[in-house]
């Protein structure tokens, strides 16, 4: 907090978004900042933080913090808590000259190319956001199947197909389960390190060699379980797609073969929105502390 106040920013304004941003901005005051809310019409009152429309305050504020995503195909800032829409163009002059915090900024300045680049900050491109959002994103993973699937994770045969971030996240905490851990990966050095973190490893182009688990994690995106593949390893499996559309399952093909998949998009907003808002304000912490060193 103290690089910030140094910095001459003492007013933040979150406009839009779901209850990772009401949990930021209840952080952001808990550290003595003066936060409002715009584009929240139907929270009634929040301690510490003032409520205002959209626009007023954008005006009121020297920082400014869209959520994620920034802005929709239409280019409107979603706002879960209101049901006005809210257009990223009306307010552009609002925040024009003032320092934004966004996701996905090529998106918001296609939207409004109106809007200064070099004030603009995307702190989801952001590796350390995206690594914090992948451990919250496999915890809500995991939670998903100990709902869904009728044992226990200790003992399951359990699959994570992809070996990114997510896929490293859902392999440690899932270790801690003591299940028959499958990992799939492409590379060979990815191969390798699953084996050494103690995990059976599979080429992901050779699950069709597999068969016989109890839940299976897919985090690749790219579409991987076909009929055929669906038919040999996921007849009997929970299946937890966690890839961004359109996801890496044949969704028509696991209705015919009544598959038990979820497609579970945006789980750190669902699963845990205190964390991931919590995040958001680490990360835009870390960037205003970078740009004073």
């Amino acid at each position: 907090m103290v690089f910030f106040m140094n910095i001459g920013y003492k007013t933040f304004a979150i406009i839009g978004g779901d209850k990772r941003q009401l949990y930021c901005a209840r952080s952001l005051a808990n550290d003595g900042f003066e936060v409002v809310l715009g584009g929240f019409d139907k929270v009634i009152s929040m301690h510490g933080v003032r409520l205002m429309d959209a626009f007023k305050a954008a005006q009121s504020a020297e920082v400014i913090i869209l959520p994620l995503p920034s802005v929709d195909k239409d280019g409107n800032i979603p706002a879960y808590f209101s049901d006005k829409s809210l257009s990223l163009k009306e307010l552009s002059p609002f925040i024009s000259g003032k320092r934004v915090f966004c996701s996905m900024k090529d998106k918001v300045l296609l939207s409004e190319p109106s809007l200064n680049s070099s004030l603009l900050s995307d702190y989801y491109a952001r590796e350390d956001f995206v690594l914090s959002n992948a451990y919250v994103t496999a915890e809500g993973a995991v939670k998903i199947a100990m709902e869904r699937f009728e044992g226990t994770l200790n003992g399951a045969r359990i699959l994570v197909c992809g070996f990114g971030r997510i896929g490293k996240a859902l392999t440690r905490l899932l270790s801690g389960f003591s299940p028959e851990l499958t990992v799939s990966a492409r590379k060979s050095e990815d191969l390798a390190a699953i084996r050494m973190w103690g995990a059976k490893a599979v080429r992901t182009d050779e699950l069709y060699n597999e068969q016989g688990f109890d839940v299976i994690f897919s985090t690749v995106p790219a579409l991987i379980f076909r009929p055929e593949l669906l038919a040999k390893i996921a007849n009997d499996a929970v299946l937890i797609d966690l890839a961004s559309m359109p996801g890496s399952v044949d969704f028509e093909a696991a209705d015919r073969l009544e598959i038990d998949y979820i497609h579970a998009l945006s789980l750190p907003g669902k699963a845990s929105p205190k964390t991931a808002g919590e995040i958001i304000k680490d990360t835009i912490y870390t960037i205003l502390e970078e740009e004073q060193r």
